[in-house]
């Protein structure tokens, strides 16, 4: 039985592949010339294993998802914008239309703006985190907002935060120009409470979040082994290990590492 009444369950599996999908290359198996393509930092490996006591199969499987993970942000922000697009009311433009807002909510019955009575639109900037935006980022953002107001009298502007310090509705108010600014009418939001909000169901995102791990296990397996890389690195580095002729399977491995990124230097080159 599907519990969710905002977005259908053939709409929310499609979302979540669409996601899956723009992992991409990232996707992609690594092999050991992949794996040192920016030169790793052997002695910070070697560190790192000894300091968390992991074995060696677990520091290089923890640095290869270390550099699948640099790029997921933006993958996992496609994930909470673009489901907006099969929620009534809302609209999400394509990538720098309409003012270059993440989603438009309209509300031909009104919006309740807590302490800023009634609106009939919505204008949204989405952030992953609430700390990934420094001050300039903050500045010119509310201006943006600033300026919609200007140019609208019967809308708000929302910066919604996917991960935001708690639950909350609030003004917002940051800096710009070095003065302390805030509008009743320009708020920072919590993911849950915009999700609330458009959805008319308070605990709108608890029940997306309680059926998401399930929908995307099956969504990885549709794609049916195609998107399960097949890293070869640690298998590359036994190899090389077996060359060094060094007793210790643990000490070969860490020269092995060494060569990496040291195998020009002076006493590793032979």
């Amino acid at each position: 039985m599907w519990n969710l009444t905002f977005i259908t369950e053939e709409d929310f599996t499609n979302h979540v592949k669409s996601t899956i999908e723009k992992y991409g290359e990232k996707l992609e198996s690594f092999d050991l010339k992949r794996f040192n393509k920016n030169i790793i930092d052997p002695i910070k490996l070697i560190f790192d294993k000894t300091v968390y006591q992991s074995s060696w199969e677990e520091i290089v499987s923890n640095e290869i998802f270390r550099q699948r993970d640099k790029s997921n942000n933006n993958d996992i922000g496609y994930f909470h914008q673009r489901i907006f697009q099969y929620v009534a009311n809302c609209h999400v433009p394509p990538n720098g239309e309409e003012g270059g807002w993440d989603v438009i909510y309209e509300n031909d019955n009104g919006i309740e703006i807590p302490d800023a009575g009634s609106v009939h639109t919505v204008y949204v900037e989405m952030k992953n985190k609430h700390n990934t935006m420094n001050s300039a980022s903050a500045g010119k953002t509310f201006i943006k907002m600033q300026n919609q107001l200007l140019n609208d009298d019967d809308c708000a502007c929302f910066l919604v935060e996917a991960i935001a310090q708690r639950s909350q509705n609030i003004k917002w108010e940051t800096t710009v120009d070095k003065k302390k600014v805030g509008h009743k009418l320009i708020r920072r939001v919590s993911l849950d409470q915009f999700y609330a909000l458009v959805t008319g169901q308070e605990d709108a995102f608890y029940q997306m979040c309680m059926v998401l791990p399930t929908v995307i296990e099956k969504a990885v397996k549709d794609f049916e082994g195609t998107i399960v890389p097949h890293d070869t690195v640690i298998d590359e580095l036994r190899e090389m290990a077996v060359k060094q002729n060094i007793e210790s399977e643990d000490m070969a491995i860490a020269m092995a590492a060494y060569m990496l990124g040291f195998g020009t230097y002076s006493g590793f080159a032979k």
